[in-house]
């Protein structure tokens, strides 16, 4: 049985995500669209980022 992760209470837009990460939202939304950027939930034409899901991408993304 697989198991699912739990919800996160709460969820960034696409602005809060760039502004964190130090980008603007069209680096974001091309990052998306090459497969390179981080998870993201789709809610009705938006996407929303769960914190840690950011949090994690970026530590998997640490330059030598």
């Amino acid at each position: 049985m697989r198991t699912r992760k739990k919800l996160p209470d709460v969820l960034w837009t696409a602005e809060e995500t760039a502004a964190y990460l130090g980008v603007e939202v069209t680096t974001l939304y091309a990052w998306r669209y090459k497969n390179e950027g981080p998870a993201a939930y789709k809610i009705g034409r938006w996407l929303r980022f769960d914190p840690e899901d950011i949090r994690v991408w970026l530590g998997g993304r640490v330059a030598a």
